[in-house]
Order: structure tokens, then sequence, then C-alpha cells
């Protein structure tokens, strides 16, 4: 199993961070590396298109696996058959003070296609990550 994880620190509550997280429809006005179609729910089929740097924009359909409101949201995606290339993506909202938070962003990998397919993408699905998070930090603080 090989993980990719990114986090940063938010100057706002984690109450904020978590409800523009879980607005799906609200994704497009802020997130440049992904949009979500679906409702939020454990075992509920997404529609997930990312767009990585320099790359055509991808859609997978996950499934919905853990769902701790206000705290974390995985979904589990598969590229063909289970086992060949599987990806667990997770968001975890970590609360500090009244007035921050830790945003983590991170994904693990099994199956027997992990090592050639990260070779290609491992740099630029990290940097997918970081967008993301500072846009969502951008949102989050600005209210």
């Amino acid at each position: 199993m090989r993980t990719i994880h990114t986090e940063v620190d938010v100057g706002a509550p984690a109450a904020r961070v978590w409800a523009i997280l879980a607005d799906f429809d609200g994704w497009a006005q802020w997130n440049p590396f992904a949009r979500v179609k679906g409702r939020l729910g454990i075992g509920e089929r997404l529609e997930v298109e990312i767009s990585l740097p320099d790359k055509p924009p991808m859609t997978f359909r996950p499934r919905i696996v853990t769902l701790e409101p206000g705290r974390e949201l995985r979904w589990l995606g598969t590229l063909g058959m289970r086992g060949v290339f599987d990806g667990e993506h997770g968001f975890r909202v970590v609360p500090g003070d009244a007035s921050r938070c830790r945003f983590e962003q991170f994904e693990s990998f099994r199956g027997l296609l992990v090592a050639p397919i990260l070779w290609k993408i491992e740099a630029t699905t990290r940097t997918g990550f970081r967008v993301m998070n500072r846009a969502l930090k951008a949102k989050a603080e600005t209210g």
C-alpha cells in the first residue's frame, strides 16, 4: 500500500471547513481540482471528476465508505476490477481552537498496478491535492 498525504492549517472553525467540504454542489465554485456529484452518505455512489495539472480530466465512480460528519469522509474507487488499482481517498478536519483547524487530504492505493501507475501520477496528484487544500483554506478563511 502507498499513501499520498497532504495537509494545511486553516484559520477558520472546523465546522465551517466541514460545511464547505460536505457541500458537493458548491465545489465547482471554489475547487480547481475536483467536482463531485452525488449524495453524502455511507454506501452512496459518487461521480468524481478530477483535473490533475497538465492532464485531461478523469472521472471516477467511487462509493463512500467512511462518513463521520464534521470530521472525516472517505470514498473507495477502483480502476477496472477490484485489486488492480484501488484508491481510498479521504478528507479529515481536525479541530484546533475555536477559530482554527487542520484539513488533511490523503489517498491510499492498493493493487497490482500501483507501482507503475503511481510512478506516472504521484507528483501531479500530490500537486492537485495541495491546490485543492489551498482553495478550501481560502474559501473558509474569507467566509
